[in-house]
């Protein structure tokens, strides 16, 4: 069964650093054979953030539709499991942009515990610019352009976390 992804958040200009754009409880179909969010949903709650991100940054294009086949793709990624996580704890990802070029940006998502604030993970990942209907790496739109820009030197003065560093914009 696909996974049914939430609503696109409209983009206002507010911004926060990091910020939350995805919250939920953990889900029955997470949930492995050891009562726990099995590894691989870890990267599912990551995706999560990552579209809601990715609608928010289009906003008010926030659906593919409206897009026209300017999407992203995941193209690396690396998780630490750091807390169990077990069914309908609830939880938020945060999301802070790390760096971007014309074409490429990197997204650090730390799944959160909401109750006591415990870290459970983090996601480092690579986003790429990819048309559907050529099937080909393009560059970013304008709007997703200026976005990324007014993101990234908002959140420029949190710094980045010492965990970050096993995925690269550009290959070292």
């Amino acid at each position: 069964m696909a996974e049914i992804y939430d609503l696109p958040i409209p983009w206002t200009g507010h911004l926060e650093a990091p910020f939350v754009l995805f919250r939920t409880n953990v889900r029955p179909d997470w949930i492995d054979e050891f009562e726990h969010v099995s590894f691989v949903h870890y990267l599912t709650i990551s995706s999560h953030a990552n579209w809601a991100f990715w609608n928010w940054i289009n906003s008010p294009e926030g659906t593919m539709e409206e897009r026209e086949g300017h999407e992203n793709v995941i193209v690396d990624n690396h998780v630490r499991y750091i807390n169990e996580l077990a069914l309908g704890t609830p939880i938020h990802v945060t999301s802070q942009l790390i760096d971007y070029d014309d074409k490429r940006y990197l997204l650090l998502n730390q799944i959160w515990k909401s109750a006591d604030g415990a870290l459970a993970a983090t996601n480092e990942m690579k986003c790429l610019g990819f048309n559907l209907r050529t099937r080909r790496a393009e560059k970013w739109r304008a709007i997703v352009m200026e976005r990324l820009e007014l993101i990234r030197n908002f959140q420029a003065a949190v710094g980045a976390p010492a965990a970050l560093g096993r995925v690269a914009l550009k290959e070292r």
